[in-house]
């Protein structure tokens, strides 16, 4: 979304900081001024699905094949001229981020509402103006740019701060996007993909020195207003009051311009005529209405500076910059834009930040620091004084505090104390008992269970700490209330007290507290935390998600729970895995208070870092989905599908897939059934009719049933033996729980094998499926090898069925469900074999659908076609012989409402198949 107001303001206020420019010529000035150096643009992909998605029918499931053609096109285009592109996926959503996902999500379950109450009304599709782009359209792109031979890459962190650093770093042409940050970053020139022609090749350029020179400020205040106007970590409400002070004040407000455009102005004078002032004699909590937003604010404006940049609005001193063996770690970072995780302390180490450094030593963390002169930014350094110990100290120097600190500062992950550490102040919380909860403990017992706190509120004490306030190590928490997962809640919501920050900086899950009580996810720790792990009474307990530590382990065991709920969900991660860390301490300091070993541990979900770095190559490269965020974060999501809310027939594709995913999960991460660690469990972020969204649900692994056992991931993933295929095959029908028919489905010829795996799997799993939904699905595969291109944009329709609109988002969302299984098991199948481009049109099968549901023959359905028949039937008996061997036995919808014939055994079959769905759907969303 970019800075709020903002594209607006461009385009109505200040039309000429946009130019028109010719790619072509762009990419001979740059061949002349940089010889032998190819020109590149870089191209951020989700901002550019919607403008690739040219077919006009996007409401039956998306037509692969046109849009396939489209993407061809594009590359073409370009590659033609000599300029290469280079394709960027979003890979995560960051935590700071996740209440923006959260909101866009629940808008579009709204638009989705109005498309299906549209098509009841109609039976048409509805107009451009109500557009949704079709299920799984970023992950088909991501395999369909390979295909086309383009590098596709995958971030680990915020999309567009790896977009912005790889143009920076790679002396890139520009970038194409349509996302207004790329005016904030000071990064090479901004393209819009929505004012790209392609047959001139040209499009808008967006000049940020232009911008600057209309607003009268530099390119080093952008981060700043892009902060005060709100973008996706500020909230825009944050500052509104502030906005409309300095609206009010403005004197030289224009008619002509819309409100936003003059506050725009007015806010862009404040800092230009007020601010810059008094810059870098006061901080900027003593210009700006910051309040407890602070350290929020300036992790906002730090996620703006790229690796190397500096923002003069961050105080900085003479020894701001410290050199640790093999890495530097300041107020600017490494050189390497591609690991670079932008970070902020809080000017005031009460309400610090936490900031972590990327394991590779080369990768650096760009932070900024307390504005005040006299308290430094604390680093993470080996304890040995020779190298250097950088402390956050009282001011006073007999009080020093040692930071953090790996006894391998490669791995160093800084923290922030109090600079007054005579006052234990609980995880980066306020020791004023207005200001902060003493870790986690609501300060009224009626709306918390106090644990591990002093009853004395004003004697905060950190969990599993030393009673002795004085040699309280506070924690700096992530600033986003609304953002963690884990949390602490305070029982006054604007005093949110955060607690920690996940281990994984780009993935960081940060365990702060809910604005909004009833949205608090307390958590909960081990009496004897070998790790120490925060944990904290929920204001309201009836909707509290606990996570605990299990006493006798040093492994993270989370809880899910309603208050009743017992069982143990440990994320099963091994504390000697030191791939980056998240909470670190002096190795000199004996007895800290988390209790916690010298070396720098992380809790992650996967404890081999061989296996690790595999996942995440294959992440990068973009070659799987979701599988290195399971075994890195344990947390994934899923957006938006076109379902019908008020279809009660057909349950949600996040229902329907989740034993496919809890599987997947078990050969991951491990089932616990070993006891050698215990039950892990997966935050799903997965969007389903009424699923507020609050909080994710918890899901825990489900058991296998392989042939010979489960295999673990290094024989899957690295044996190059030849029976190992075999094995990979064996796990991935094991996920879908069909190893009873891998021989039908071996004799299957692709690409129909892993159609009719998921068939199966479909009509096992959803007893309101029916014979004539079978019919449409397989004739749509087989007559679409046949069709061309144009033979399926012409295409047409009799008319739009909501059901049919449904089952080809169903299908598809079972599409890219292969795709994580088969990138899970080590590849066993083509991935070419599932793209829907080779398997699955909209059009067609919607055309198919209503041609069944009419009673053609299947003579009619294959067109009249021999060998199509044959195959046909062929299909046809692989999924049906499979489904009656889990007892499920598919009928014609015509024989079933003139003979309503009893299915009990498929209906329990059914329910039994879903049993554990069942209670996980009780288990986790009844909060």
């Amino acid at each position: 979304m970019g800075v709020r107001g903002l594209q607006g303001f461009v385009g109505s206020t200040c039309p000429h900081i946009c130019t028109v420019v010719d790619f072509r010529e762009l990419a001979e000035r740059h061949r002349s001024e940089h010889p032998g150096s190819t020109p590149t643009i870089v191209v951020d992909a989700m901002c550019c699905l919607r403008y690739w998605y040219t077919p006009e029918s996007w409401i039956c499931g998306g037509q692969w094949r046109e849009y396939f053609s489209a993407l061809r096109d594009f590359v073409k285009t370009f590659t033609t001229v000599g300029i290469k592109l280079v394709f960027f996926f979003d890979g995560m959503v960051e935590q700071e981020k996740r209440d923006e996902w959260v909101k866009r999500r629940l808008k579009n379950n709204k638009e989705i509402s109005r498309i299906f109450q549209y098509i009841k009304s109609h039976r048409e599709q509805p107009g451009r103006n109500m557009f949704f782009i079709p299920s799984g359209l970023a992950i088909f792109t991501r395999f369909a740019l390979k295909t086309l031979g383009q590098e596709t890459l995958c971030s680990v962190q915020e999309a567009d701060y790896e977009v912005a650093s790889y143009g920076l770093q790679n002396n890139c042409l520009g970038i194409l996007g349509e996302d207004t940050d790329y005016l904030i970053y000071d990064t090479c020139p901004y393209f819009s993909i929505g004012d790209l022609c392609l047959e001139s090749l040209s499009t808008v350029m967006l000049c940020r020195e232009k911008l600057c020179e209309s607003l009268a400020i530099s390119l080093a205040d952008l981060p700043l207003l892009a902060c005060l106007l709100g973008n996706d970590i500020i909230p825009e409400g944050m500052f509104e009051s502030f906005r409309y002070k300095c609206l009010s004040s403005y004197t030289s407000l224009k008619e002509n311009f819309d409100k936003k455009g003059n506050v725009i102005l007015a806010v862009a004078d404040h800092i230009s005529k007020v601010l810059h002032l008094h810059q870098g004699e006061k901080k900027l909590e003593e210009m700006l209405p910051l309040g407890p937003n602070k350290a929020l604010f300036y992790k906002g404006v730090a996620s703006y500076l790229l690796p190397g940049q500096k923002s003069p609005w961050f105080f900085q001193k003479p020894k701001g910059l410290i050199t640790l063996p093999k890495q530097v770690v300041s107020m600017s970072s490494d050189s390497e834009p591609k690991q670079g995780v932008p970070m902020c302390a809080d000017p005031e180490p009460k309400q610090g930040v936490p900031m972590c450094a990327d394991p590779e030593p080369k990768q650096g963390v760009p932070m900024c620091v307390d504005p005040e002169p006299k308290q430094g930014v604390p680093m993470c350094a080996d304890p040995d004084p020779k190298d250097g110990v950088p402390m956050c100290a009282d001011p006073e120097p007999k009080q020093g505090v040692p930071m953090c600190v790996d006894p391998e500062p490669k791995q160093g992950v800084p923290m922030c104390v109090d600079p007054e550490p005579k006052q234990g102040v609980p995880m980066g919380a306020d020791p004023e008992p207005k200001q902060g909860v003493p870790m986690g403990a609501d300060p009224e017992p009626k709306q918390g269970v106090p644990m591990g706190a002093d009853p004395e509120p004003k004697q905060g004490v950190p969990m599993g700490a030393d009673p002795e306030p004085k040699q309280g190590v506070p924690m700096g928490a992530d600033p986003e209330p609304k953002q963690g997962v884990p949390m602490c809640a305070d029982p006054e919501p604007k005093q949110g007290v955060p607690m920690c920050a996940d281990p994984e900086p780009k993935q960081g899950v940060p365990m702060c507290a809910d604005p909004e009580p009833k949205q608090g996810v307390p958590m909960c720790a081990d009496p004897e935390p070998k790790q120490g792990v925060p944990m904290c009474a929920d204001p309201e307990p009836k909707q509290g998600v606990p996570i605990c530590i299990d006493p006798e382990s040093r492994q993270g065991v989370p809880i899910y729970a309603h208050t009743a709920i017992k069982q143990k969900l440990p994320l099963g991660a091994d504390p000697e895995f030191k791939l980056e860390a998240s909470m670190c301490t002096d190795p000199a300091i004996k007895q800290d208070h988390m209790h916690m070993e010298p070396e720098v541990k992380q809790v992650t979900m996967v404890s081999d870092p061989e296996i690790l770095k595999v996942a995440r190559a294959h992440h990068v490269q973009a070659e799987s989905y979701l599988v290195y965020s399971i075994m890195s974060s344990g947390e994934i999501e899923c957006g938006n599908t076109l379902e019908d809310a008020l279809d009660q027939a057909l349950p949600s594709q996040a229902f329907v897939y989740r034993p496919v995913r809890q599987r997947v999960y078990a050969l991951l991460l491990g089932d616990g059934r070993d006891g050698a660690s215990p039950c892990p469990t997966v935050k799903e972020w997965f969007v389903y009719s009424g699923n507020p969204l609050r909080h994710p649900d918890l899901v825990r692994p489900l058991q296998m049933n392989i042939p010979g056992g489960t295999p673990d991931l290094k024989s899957l993933w690295l044996n190059q033996e030849p029976g190992v295929q075999g094995r990979r095959l064996d796990a991935l029908l094991g996920c879908f729980d069909l190893s009873s028919s891998r021989e039908e489905l071996q004799a299957v010829e692709n690409p129909f094998k892993a159609l009719c795996c998921l068939l199966i799997y479909l009509f096992v799993q959803v007893d309101t499926l029916c014979l004539e939904d079978l019919h449409a699905f397989i004739a749509q595969a087989l007559c679409l090898q046949g069709k061309s291109t144009v033979q399926l944009v012409d295409l047409q329709l009799d008319y739009i069925d909501p059901r049919a609109v449904q089952l080809g988002s169903l299908l598809v969302r079972g599409l890219t469900t292969l795709v994580l299984v088969n990138s899970a098991c080590g590849f066993p199948w083509r991935t070419s074999d599932f793209m829907p481009w080779n398997v699955f049109d909209g059009k067609l099968f919607h055309q198919k659908y209503l041609q069944a549901e009419k009673g053609h023959s299947v003579e009619a359905l294959v067109e009249q076609n021999r060998s199509r028949l044959t195959k046909f039937h062929a299909l046809k008996s692989v999924v049906c012989k499979a489904c009656v061997k889990e007892n499920r036995r598919i009928v014609s919808r015509q024989h079933g409402r003139s003979q309503q014939p009893d299915l009990g055994m498929e209906r329990r079959q059914a329910e039994r198949s879903r049993s554990s769905l069942g209670s996980v759907r009780r288990t986790n969303v009844d909060r």
